[in-house]
């Protein structure tokens, strides 16, 4: 049952981001005006009006704010968190098997490239269609399946005995990886009070350090370690036991995620207010101790946003449900293309793009020239010299000329600097969550991208092993700083019923940049050498700045 306010004279010339209240569901011949449309519960009617501030009477925003902050937000963190956590190990993960493989896959810089690569060309496939059919059919499954079909995926690529079938599991991992990311931010975020969720999602973020630092710890735990089988058919080595180890996260995540809710702003778009009340009455419940009907709510306000969900649900109630999904699919995506969320959707795409070609462009790539720069040290020692310097001799007159003896050996020096560059993200990743409310995204943005990009510059002119690896951590710290308020930025600027489609396709322009970036890398690291580091220099400060286009959601409430 739907009660209606009076209706008040619509405003002229509106503009469609204007948060206005709807029309009641039973007014389907009455024009859109500015008042509110209250859903009512199974509760008892109450006695008070929403004009004299009734305090059982709220919108989204109110209501979750009533459910106070506490025990469940944290477990919420944690579980969420950990889905960042999984998805990043998985992605990083290659940039510490690569030395290790290039014997059993035989492997070059080139090929080297794609295998990078290859992951982000999965998460380019599935990133749109993860992210459209959460904006249909719900958040939490699309985790959940997305968690246990990439579980698999890594378990086969482990058993690959072949570069080509190494190479599709990865693709198979990247395509369910796509449903973690456009998915999980929206999810995370949809439970969050303004107040609050600039300062959580930079806590969440956070998570890809940690993810960053178990992978370089168990990698140089796992795979110097002579472990394994080796026959002359099948071969299980220490770095596939590695992929195994990386493989469980994603196992755990998908049985957490089983016991949490689905997000009460989703439900509120496709009309089901019922449930979403005893969301927010558990919530409330696990924060408070309290009794879940001493929640103070009893009747939602929904807001023009939601009129359309309902309307369409009511359009579509005798249409399939696939077509109902394809059909949301499909218009979600249109709606990105049309003024004004066009100027959102073309700014979000360029800064994943610019942004993701550095991250996962040199981020990728430093445990590898690591390595190059230990065999330059050993062989070469009290020598200085450059990067370019170091991967010629090694391409050239080392272990990675043609004809050369391959050796998966690699030095104990390669794993604690790799775990350094990681580590350093730790304090900027702290800062972030302190600051992000009190200083803005943009802020965060522009400072990362400036910093970064200046650092990238800066590893053409380093000279020795010690300013290689100041450099690069220096680089992974002010990074992933921005990584936060990106993340921040792009699920806060799309309205919730776009929410994820939104996010999935900005994300399938961040793995666009990843593919690019270590496909460049590849290609100019041994036969231009200056040109990577410049490229992705130019493309982060000036990617960076377009976030000042943007409007500023720091502590405003999602729409």
């Amino acid at each position: 049952m739907v009660e209606s306010e009076p209706p008040i004279k619509p405003k002229e010339n509106c503009d469609v981001n204007e948060r206005r209240p709807l029309n009641g569901c039973g007014s389907r011949d009455l024009e859109l005006t500015n008042h509110q449309t209250v859903v009512k519960t199974d509760q008892p009617k109450a006695p008070t009006d929403v004009e004299k501030g009734s305090s059982d009477k709220a919108d989204f925003e109110r209501a979750i704010e009533l459910t106070e902050y506490g025990k469940f937000h944290y477990l919420l963190l944690a579980i969420c968190g950990f889905v960042s956590t999984s998805e990043e190990m998985d992605v990083i993960s290659m940039s510490f098997i690569l030395p290790s493989a290039q014997c059993d896959l035989d492997l070059n810089t080139q090929s080297k490239g794609w295998l990078n690569s290859i992951i982000f060309i999965g998460m380019m496939a599935g990133a749109y269609t993860w992210g459209s059919v959460a904006d249909s059919i719900g958040r939490k499954k699309v985790l959940i399946a997305s968690s246990f079909m990439n579980a698999l995926c890594i378990v086969a690529s482990s058993f690959s005995q072949s570069y080509a079938w190494f190479m599709l599991f990865r693709f198979l991992n990247g395509a369910a990886l796509g449903g973690s990311g456009p998915v999980i931010w929206p999810y995370f975020a949809e439970f969050q009070p303004k107040s609050k969720r600039g300062s959580m999602l930079s806590f969440m973020a956070a998570f890809w350090t940690l993810g960053n630092l178990f992978v370089a710890g168990l990698a140089w735990l796992i795979i110097p370690a002579e472990i394994g089988v080796s026959t002359p058919y099948f071969v299980y080595n220490s770095w596939r036991i590695f992929l195994i180890v990386m493989a469980l996260p994603s196992f755990v995540v998908a049985i957490l995620l089983c016991f949490l809710p689905e997000s009460p702003k989703f439900l509120l778009t496709t009309g089901k207010t019922d449930e979403a009340m005893a969301i927010f009455k558990h919530i409330y419940h696990v924060n408070t101790g309290n009794d879940a009907e001493e929640y103070p709510v009893k009747h939602l306000i929904l807001e023009e946003e939601y009129q359309k969900a309902l309307d369409d649900e009511s359009m579509q109630v005798k249409r399939g449900k696939i077509m109902k999904m394809l059909s949301n699919i499909v218009d979600n995506s249109r709606q990105l293309f049309v003024s004004p969320i066009l100027k959102f959707t073309v700014i979000s795409i360029t800064i994943n793009f610019t942004f993701h070609i550095g991250y996962y462009g040199l981020m990728m790539w430093f445990p590898e020239l690591f390595n190059r720069f230990d065999e330059y040290t050993r062989l070469r020692p009290n020598e200085t010299t450059s990067v370019c310097e170091v991967t010629h001799f090694v391409v050239n007159s080392g272990s990675q000329q043609h004809g050369a003896v391959c050796n998966e050996n690699i030095s104990q020096s390669v794993f604690m600097e790799s775990l350094i560059t990681v580590a350093a993200a730790l304090p900027s990743n702290l800062f972030a969550v302190l600051g992000m409310d009190r200083l803005g995204r943009k802020f965060f943005l522009v400072f990362s991208t400036l910093a970064s990009g200046g650092c990238a510059a800066s590893m053409y002119f380093v000279r020795n092993k010690t300013q290689n690896l100041a450099i690069s951590a220096t680089f992974s710290s002010v990074i992933s700083c921005g990584n936060a308020a990106l993340d921040c930025l792009i699920t806060e600027i799309f309205p919730t019923n776009l929410r994820a489609t939104g996010i999935a396709i900005s994300m399938v322009a961040a793995r666009l940049g990843g593919i690019i970036g270590n496909i460049v890398i590849a290609t100019l690291l041994d036969t231009y050498c200056p040109a990577p580091t410049f490229i992705v220099a130019a493309l982060l400060i000036c990617g960076g700045l377009l976030c000042l286009f943007l409007p500023n959601t720091t502590r405003e409430p999602l729409h």
